[in-house]
Parts: structure tokens; sequence; C-alpha cells
């Protein structure tokens, strides 16, 4: 079986950004080329007028005018061919947020720890009128040349934005203070960095301090999902994209995800998908991805 090439698929990967942090302003921006995008910055897209298509991961999505589109890092992306953007662009990493005040720290959890569920947040015209004028803002510190404190000072800004932007997330507003909130986006934090080594329920109650039952009630009841299927599906996500998008055998992937043979991960992905990875990855050489 043939196998997608890293120069057939086009992949490019972020350069590094001078201290993790970078703002865009676009004025209708053509996006001309077919590039797939690897994130290793989380992204945030604040678009005041828009068309075209942003396809994340396996998914496509319709860009418009009063819309955000995150993407937390990791997530392969490409713009459609004519795509055009008007707004902003706001690159971070992880060392950059954490000159952000601790206060803010739930709303990045909730927003990038689980994206797909908020990969794009439709936006009404109030809203774009709160949050143009702060990520204008961001973008004229960002300009500014270098002085003392000055990416403390962006990253004041930028949890600003964050904590406005969680507000706007109706799903978000909704005991955000509650206790069984707070559990829950402490897991889903957990399980964005533990995934891989960590995959029992019982081991992730234990480090909340919480019996496993009732970390999957209020899964349920925060998600509406078990929190066996939470860590699962983060551990699909990215068995998905490397199949997708790189070159590596099944075997390697198996391995990288901390299988303990290649036998155990086809097993485990077809029981959640359907299909096994040798047809998952068949399937996208088939049309070309």
């Amino acid at each position: 079986m043939k196998q997608p090439s890293n120069e057939h698929l086009n992949i490019i990967a972020d350069r590094d950004i001078k201290d993790s942090f970078s703002v865009a302003r676009w004025d209708k921006q053509q996006f001309e080329n077919r590039h797939i995008h690897r994130a290793t910055y989380n992204r945030i897209f604040l678009i005041t007028e828009g068309n075209g298509d942003l396809i994340i991961d396996a998914t496509s999505w319709s860009v418009a005018n009063n819309q955000l589109i995150l993407i937390s890092k990791g997530q392969l992306f490409k713009f459609s061919s004519q795509t055009n953007l008007t707004g902003y662009e706001v690159c971070f990493g992880d060392c950059f947020w954490e000159k952000a005040p601790a206060s803010a720290s739930n709303c990045k959890a909730v927003l990038f720890n689980n994206a797909a569920d908020n990969q794009q947040i439709p936006l009404q015209v109030d809203d774009i009128k709160e949050l143009s004028p702060l990520f204008e803002t961001l973008y004229t510190e960002y300009l500014k040349p270098a002085y003392i404190n000055k990416p403390d000072a962006m990253a004041a800004w930028l949890k600003i934005i964050m904590i406005k932007i969680a507000n706007v997330n109706a799903a978000l507003i909704e005991g955000f203070d509650s206790y069984e909130n707070q559990i829950y986006r402490q897991f889903i934090e957990l399980v964005s960095r533990q995934y891989q080594t960590t995959r029992e329920v019982a081991e992730f109650a234990k480090q909340l301090g919480i019996s496993t039952r009732k970390l999957t009630d209020i899964c349920n009841r925060c998600a509406g999902k078990r929190a066996k299927d939470i860590i699962n599906g983060q551990l699909i996500s990215e068995a998905k994209r490397s199949l997708q998008f790189s070159a590596q055998p099944v075997k390697e992937i198996a391995y990288l995800l901390n299988f303990s043979t290649p036998e155990q991960f086809s097993h485990f992905f077809k029981k959640n998908t359907q299909v096994s990875p040798h047809q998952y990855r068949a399937h996208f050489v088939h049309i070309g991805m």
C-alpha cells in the first residue's frame, strides 16, 4: 500500500516566533497556497470579514463575517484557495501564556485543550464592537519597539481577550465558577498533557482528588461524554493526524502513542472508528490528501 509522503503532503511547521508571541492584522488577505500547516503555537483568528474555507485536521469550516476560529498547538490546518480574510491573527506559545495572570488559566484550558468543541465561535455585532478594539490595542502594542516588561503587558492584554472570548461562548458561561466545571476543566487539561502515558480514568481521578465515579458523573454532566471517551478521543485525534499527514509506518505511530504492540493500536483504532489504521490512511491517499 502506498503511504503519503511529507513531500506529497507539503506540510510546513510554524517558524520560531520571538518571545513565542505574534500579532498580525489582515486587510482582505488572500490565501493562494495549499500548504498544510502544523501549528506549534495556539492561534486566535478574529474574522470581521471573510469568505472561503479553513480545513482543521479532517474538518472543513466555512470562513464568514463576524466569527472567531481557534486552533490549538498540534492541529493541522490549511486555507482553501481564494480564501479572503479581514481581521487579526494572534499566535502564542505556552511559555508566553505563563506570563498571563493565573486567573485566566481556566479560560485557556477550556478553549484550547479541547479545541474541537470551540473551533468556531460565531459573534454578534456587539461582540465584534467589544473585541475589535482589544485586538487592535494588542496589535499596536506588539508593533512598539521593545521595552522593559513589554511581553508582560502584551500577556495582560491577551488575558483580557481570552476572558472576553470565554464569556462570548455561552457554553462556558453556565456555571463558569461551579465546582464541577472547574474539575472538568482540570481534567481536560490533564488529558491534553498526559494522554500518551496515562489512559486510566482512575489515575486522572486520583490526581484530581476525587473518585472515579465522581469524575465520570462530572464528564457526563459537563460534556455529555464518559471520561474514558474523552481520553480515547484525544488519542484517536492524534492518531488520525499522524495517519493523514505523516509517512510514519503504523507500527511507529503505535509506539509513539505508547501502545504495547501495533496490533493493540489497530484494535483500539478500529473499535473507535470502525476502520483499520491502514484503511483510514488509504482513504486519504485515494482522495489526494
